[in-house]
């Protein structure tokens, strides 16, 4: 069934109830936003001006939030500017800060000086070079110290990134209306992209469309319920189904008054973390483009030769198979 078999039906408004105010984003940003509000990669397409930048920085924050390569590459530099700083330091104690113990090749004065920062800040000490006179052992001094406490927060940090799980879920590049126990379904498809186990995860979906109301528009925001909101193993995919029936939001629509309406399908996950048994969270959303009507998706079960099931192929998540119009 398709979404021409909607209109032959009288439009049954969904309970007073599910109309959510505005999730939170505000009755100004749900009345005139006609942007996404929620993006595919799970962050909220909203912007806070007007902050004071030393307040709102959080570095802590920030080092748990960004990837590893950009961990790496932030730890890697603040090493290289740590010493390259105490290298002009030492540099400007004068000629005679820094001394050989044995002959050296001659090369460059900074090089040398950073180099001896290098060694005081990890502790090596060959004893090359020594520190003559107060200022010069003043900066070694407080490089130890900056080495002390710069390693034990770049540890902290390592070790907070390690414990702090974090769900990786895959969803469908599309979401898709399809035929579904005699009437039509919304549906999308999720899978763990993490070896560990995700258990007890729950699903939240909600519509968010502008409708027309006393002539004012506005952005409503309406829960959609679904075939099952919960389930308790998540060991493979699971595909989310919202029954398009007569008490659902999306009754008597089409692909067109989607698109007109704005329409945004929001999406929230949460569940265990089976190895750390912590919370874990995951968002992302559906534009009406990002819609498709009269399709169904592919099986993506593996079988071995005689019938049973082993698996699945996740790459095959996306896979659609398009449907005749009825």
């Amino acid at each position: 069934m398709t979404t021409s078999t909607f209109t032959e039906h009288a439009v049954v408004r969904p309970q007073v109830d599910e109309d959510i105010k505005d999730l939170g984003f505000g009755a100004e940003v749900a009345r005139s936003s006609h942007q996404r509000l929620l993006n595919r990669d799970g962050t909220f397409n909203v912007v806070r001006e007007g902050l004071d930048p030393i307040s709102a920085l959080s570095l802590y924050h920030w080092s748990l939030m960004i990837s590893w390569p950009l961990f790496l590459t932030a730890i890697t530099v603040a090493y290289i500017a740590i010493n390259a700083l105490f290298a002009v330091a030492f540099l400007l104690c004068g000629p005679g800060a820094l001394q050989a113990t044995t002959a050296i090749p001659e090369g460059s004065t900074f090089a040398r000086a950073f180099f001896f920062s290098v060694q005081s800040f990890a502790t090596i000490g060959y004893g090359h070079i020594v520190p003559v006179g107060l200022a010069a052992n003043l900066l070694v001094t407080i490089e130890a110290l900056i080495n002390i406490v710069g390693v034990a927060l770049a540890t902290g940090l390592v070790f907070a990134r390690f414990s702090r799980p974090m769900a990786k879920i895959i969803y469908s590049d599309n979401a898709i209306v399809a035929p579904y126990r005699n009437v039509t379904a919304l549906e999308f498809r999720i899978a763990n992209q993490r070896s560990s186990q995700i258990i007890e995860i729950e699903a939240k979906v909600i519509l968010s469309k502008i409708e027309s109301v006393g002539g004012v528009t506005a952005r409503k925001f309406y829960e959609l319920k679904l075939e099952r909101s919960r389930v308790t193993f998540f060991a493979l995919s699971w595909t989310i189904v919202h029954p398009i029936i007569p008490t659902s939001p999306l009754y008597g629509l089409s692909e067109e008054d989607l698109l007109t309406a704005d329409a945004e399908i929001m999406i929230l996950l949460t569940g265990t973390d089976e190895t750390s048994s912590q919370i874990v969270h995951s968002r992302s959303s559906y534009k009406a483009n990002e819609v498709i009507w009269n399709a169904k998706f592919s099986n993506i079960f593996m079988r071995t030769r005689d019938g049973g099931v082993i698996g699945m192929d996740v790459s095959r998540i996306n896979d659609i198979e398009r449907q005749t119009r009825m």
